[in-house]
């Protein structure tokens, strides 16, 4: 299913990879692969430090996109189910 999300993700951005929705997906890709790994490994402390580098990477992203262009940051949370927006 992550496989198919993105290749068609990939196909729509292809001439974009360095856009930041393409950015925050691979990160979300890697995160979410590390998290299954160290469910297993518990003790391997440096993926947990790669993890915790690649979620402050992907956490910066997130707050430069909310700041230039709120409309495609929510566009991103959603479709990547990565957090809850706050409502008020």
């Amino acid at each position: 299913m992550i496989k198919n999300a993105f290749i068609s993700f990939q196909e729509k951005k292809e001439e974009s990879r360095g856009s930041v929705e393409f950015q925050v997906f691979s990160f979300t890709n890697k995160i979410r692969r590390l998290t299954s790994h160290l469910e297993l490994h518990r003790k391997d402390y440096l993926s947990q430090r790669g993890l915790r580098k690649i979620l402050g990477k992907r956490q910066r992203l997130l707050a430069y996109l909310s700041k230039k262009n709120t409309v495609r940051y929510k566009e991103l949370i959603n479709q990547l189910n990565i957090r809850e927006l706050k409502t008020r």
